[in-house]
């Protein structure tokens, strides 16, 4: 290899993002590749050693007098004495007290960390560790291979991971499975949201969230962890396919590798480019399909590339505004149970298997995020932009809400609840969105962003 070349790897090796701003368009980095597949390596045959797993989620900003800190060591505590393994972050916080209930219960506690840039530490009560740097890769191995979710109160983390399950659930790439949240003081809020605003949108089914259990007791959550421990079905996101063999990871991580490098392939020559995403839940009628329409049509005439899901909807009305106003219109999509949909409107596109490598790519290149109203893909996708932000592992970009209505009531609950009670996000990060109500409000936020004048006067609603 080239002196050069390796000088380059290096010095991008060592920057503090893993999502930085691209200037030169250029996505081949094979440092990249590699260190992404040396997590998913050593990730699988880390989860290939446990059993009998069950993932617990939760703020790291409570101390152990905290009430939601006594209940997650008691649930680790019953995991332990049932013979289950417990998964956490491995932090603080409810992550600590879950590991220390699992620990002292004398039962398997497993912590899988996060690098950040900002120290966090593993808790005393791990016994079995792995560290990942990127947020993505620690999300699959903490996520796939539990036979149930356990989801305590906590800040943009803890709903970046909730969202993440619960839509893979729902598109099919994750098995069906217990989904316990504890709290009702918390989850409601937000399952209200859900089901006042998506719910009757088409983009969310209500019989999912119903699926949900909320609970207030350790005793109640392992009641509802009807865990079958026959016949684990199969799914691409599968409990068994970390303990199928060998052979089947080795031919999981060549299928992943072949998408990452096709996806950074996909992005090259990307630089000045805005994500779209809200629900593909609406017809060419709709007041968000006329609005998503214009701002296609707002950001091709300012050179912006436009990329979107590439589906219907909204995808389909941002991917038409700009290649009808002679701009270049991205599609990248998913296959969702055998079927792979791609608008006409896309001057290219690209499909992904996995639903993890296809949101890396759709996060890669942007310079800015527009969410329209939309359902558990949508919410997970700005929780996750949001916490990549929150934690430092992506640089500051505009995130934009459209329309008022829709996003107060998420507002009221980051504001009043995640902010003010419980404290598991500072006053801070409640700034790292706007909500507007038209596109052309929407522009003029990208445009000063991209001329050096925004304020980040931020989470405030702009008309």
């Amino acid at each position: 290899m080239r002196k050069e070349t390796i000088k380059k790897a290096k010095e991008l090796a060592e920057k503090d993002f893993s999502y930085a701003l691209n200037e030169t368009g250029d996505y081949r980095e094979s440092w990249r590749i590699f260190r992404i597949m040396a997590e998913f390596v050593e990730g699988y045959q880390f989860l290939n050693t446990i059993h009998n797993e069950v993932t617990i989620f939760g703020s790291a900003r409570f101390d152990s007098e905290h009430t939601y800190y006594k209940i997650a060591e008691d649930v680790g505590r019953l995991l332990a004495e049932h013979g289950y393994t417990t998964i956490t972050g491995g932090g603080p916080g409810i992550m600590e007290a879950a590991n220390k209930g699992a620990t002292e219960g004398g039962g398997e506690s497993v912590g899988l960390n996060i690098q950040l840039p900002f120290e966090q530490r593993v808790n005393p009560y791990v016994k079995t560790s792995a560290a990942f740097y990127y947020f993505f890769t620690r999300k699959v191995m903490l996520t796939s291979p539990a036979h149930a979710h356990i989801f305590f109160p906590g800040g943009f983390g803890t709903m970046d991971e909730f969202f993440e399950v619960v839509h893979n659930i729902e598109i099919g790439k994750m098995c069906q499975m217990p989904i316990v949240l504890v709290g009702k003081e918390y989850w409601q809020p937000m399952l209200t949201f859900i089901k006042e605003k998506s719910c009757p949108m088409g983009s969310v089914i209500r019989a999912h969230v119903d699926s949900w259990t909320v609970v207030d007791t350790a005793e109640d959550v392992f009641s509802a962890l009807t865990i079958i421990d026959e016949g684990v079905p199969h799914c691409d996101l599968s409990v068994a396919n970390f303990h199928s063999g060998q052979k089947n990871v080795d031919w999981r991580i060549f299928r992943i590798m072949a998408e990452l490098v096709e996806g950074f392939e996909f992005l090259t020559g990307l630089v000045e480019d805005v994500t779209v995403l809200g629900t593909r839940h609406i017809d060419t009628t709709s007041y968000y399909y006329v609005s998503a329409y214009a701002l296609g049509r707002s950001l091709a005439k300012a050179g912006y590339t436009v990329v979107t899901g590439g589906s219907a909807g909204i995808a389909e009305a941002v991917n038409k505004g700009a290649i009808e106003a002679g701009g270049e219109s991205l599609g990248i999509g998913m296959e969702v149970f055998g079927k792979k949909s791609m608008n006409p409107y896309v001057t290219k596109s690209i499909s992904f298997t996995f639903p993890f490598t296809r949101k890396l790519i759709v996060t890669s290149p942007s310079k800015a995020f527009v969410f329209y109203p939309g359902g558990l893909g949508t919410f997970h996708h700005l929780f996750e932009v949001l916490t990549l932000i929150q934690t430092k592992k992506m640089q500051r970009i505009p995130i934009i809400l459209i329309d008022h209505t829709f996003w107060e009531p998420l507002h009221v609950f980051i504001k009043e609840v995640m902010v003010h009670d419980l404290k598991s996000i500072s006053d801070q990060d409640d700034e790292l969105y706007q909500i507007v109500d038209t596109e052309e409000a929407a522009m003029k936020l990208i445009e000063e962003f991209r001329n050096g004048s925004a304020t980040h006067e931020t989470s405030k609603v702009i008309h």
